[in-house]
C-alpha cells in the first residue's frame, strides 16, 4: 500500500500541471472594466482570485485597491466615496477610509487621535485607455515595462465599434482555444458569419500565436448601406477572404478580410470563471465622401452606428459559451481524458499559456 502511494505521489510530482488548472502571468495589463462603468460608486471586480475595487475621484482619477478593508477584511466595494480635503473610499462596516494609494486616512472612533495605525490595503497600478480600465496585478515596479494591448481603432473616427460582455464558467484556456480554432464556424451557421476552409499558416513567439485560415465570409463593405449586413442576414453573400486570429497574450484579436476586426479583452477570474469584452470594428475608411467630411459629421455618424453589431456578437457569444462550459464540465468529470485534437494551433496556444504561467513563477517552476 505504501509503495502504491509513493508511486502515485511521484507520478503527480513529475507530471506538469494540467492546462486547465494553470494560472496567469500577472506582469501584464488586464482590461477589467469599461471606463463608462466606473462612476460615483465603487465597483467590485476580480482578477485571478484577487478581489479589486475600482472608484473614481471627483477630479476623474481612478483608484484600484484590494477589495478588502484592512480592518475586518470585508469588501470595500460595499462602501461609498467620501468628498473632502482628501477624497477617500469609506468602508461600509466601521467607516474606515482609504485614499487612492491604499493608505488609511480616517477612523471614526480615532478621529481625535493625532496618529492613525500604520495600516493600508494594496493599491494596483491602473490606467484608462481605449475606453477600458486596465489593471496591472503583478510587481508594481515592472508596470512601465509593458503596455496594454494596442487597440487604436477605438478612437479612430473611421471605425465604428460594438461591444459585447462575455462570461463563461470555465478556465480561460477554453475561451482562447475557441477563439483560435476557426473550424467551428458551423456552430454559428444560423447567423451566416464565416466558414474556415483551411489552416494555411501558424506562427509563434514568446508571447504570441497567430493562425491564418482561408475562409468564406458573408460580409463585404462596399457602401455605407452595406453596414446593414451586420443586422440583416438576408443581405449577406459569401466570398473568399483570409481570416487571421492572434493570441497576443493575454488577449486576442482577429481580422476578417479588409473590413472587419474583432478584439477579445480577457479577464481570468479563477479556474472556473472567465469574463471578457468582445469588441467588433467596422471600417468606414473606404467611403471618401465620409472621410473627407468635417470631423463633427464623422463623429456623429460614428456615434449613430456604434453597437450596430452588438446583437450579432451577443448571439455568437451565447452559442460559444454553451460549448465552452460543456468542455469544462467534461474535464471536471474526467480530467484524465484527453481530447483528440487535430488543429495544431491549439497545441501552440497551450504551450504559450504554460510558458507565460511558468515565467511568472519566482523560481521558474511549473504552476500549482
Amino acid at each position: 500500500m505504501n509503495d502504491r502511494v509513493t508511486l502515485e505521489q511521484r507520478r503527480q510530482e513529475n507530471c506538469p500541471t494540467p492546462i486547465r488548472r494553470l494560472g496567469i502571468n500577472p506582469n501584464l495589463w488586464y482590461a477589467i472594466a469599461r471606463s463608462s462603468e466606473i462612476g460615483s460608486r465603487p465597483v467590485g471586480r476580480e482578477l485571478w482570485h484577487q478581489p479589486i475595487v475600482l472608484f473614481r475621484a471627483r477630479d476623474g482619477r481612478l483608484g484600484a485597491l484590494e477589495d478588502r478593508c484592512a480592518h475586518r477584511f470585508v469588501r470595500l466595494s460595499h462602501g461609498r466615496l467620501i468628498d473632502g480635503a482628501e477624497e477617500s473610499l469609506e468602508c461600509a462596516y466601521h467607516g474606515w477610509r482609504f485614499d487612492t494609494s491604499g493608505r488609511c486616512v480616517y477612523i471614526p472612533h480615532l478621529a481625535e487621535k493625532p496618529v492613525l495605525p500604520d495600516c493600508a490595503v494594496r493599491a494596483f497600478p491602473v490606467l484608462e485607455k481605449y475606453g477600458f480600465v486596465w489593471i496591472y496585478p503583478g510587481e508594481p515596479s515592472r508596470a512601465q515595462e509593458v503596455a496594454p494591448t494596442a487597440m487604436t481603432e477605438w478612437d479612430d473616427p473611421n471605425e465604428i465599434h460594438s461591444v459585447a460582455r462575455l462570461s463563461c464558467r470555465a478556465h480561460f484556456s477554453y475561451l482562447i482555444e475557441n477563439l483560435m480554432d476557426m473550424y467551428h464556424g458551423k456552430l454559428h451557421a444560423e447567423h451566416q458569419v464565416w466558414t474556415a476552409n483551411e489552416l494555411t499558416k501558424v506562427e509563434q513567439s514568446d508571447r504570441q500565436v497567430s493562425a491564418t485560415y482561408n475562409a468564406t465570409t458573408f460580409y463585404r463593405v462596399t457602401s455605407l448601406s452595406s453596414i446593414l449586413q451586420l443586422i440583416l442576414p438576408a443581405l449577406r453573400k459569401p466570398h473568399a477572404a483570409p481570416l487571421t486570429v492572434t493570441y497576443d497574450y493575454p488577449n486576442w484579436r482577429s481580422a476578417l478580410g479588409e473590413d472587419f476586426k474583432i478584439y477579445c479583452l480577457i479577464t481570468p477570474v479563477h479556474e472556473r470563471l472567465t469574463e471578457a469584452y468582445l469588441i467588433h470594428y467596422t471600417s468606414l475608411s473606404k467611403f471618401g465622401a465620409l472621410t473627407g467630411a468635417p470631423m463633427a459629421v464623422r463623429l456623429k455618424v460614428k456615434s449613430l452606428l456604434d453597437n450596430c453589431a452588438k446583437r450579432l456578437l451577443d448571439n455568437l457569444v451565447r452559442e460559444d459559451v454553451v460549448m465552452i462550459e460543456e468542455e469544462q464540465a467534461a474535464f471536471d468529470n474526467q480530467p484524465e481524458r484527453q481530447p483528440f485534437e487535430v488543429n495544431r494551433t491549439l497545441l501552440r496556444v497551450q504551450e504559450l499559456i504554460r510558458r507565460q504561467e511558468t515565467a511568472a513563477q519566482p523560481d521558474g517552476q511549473d504552476g500549482p
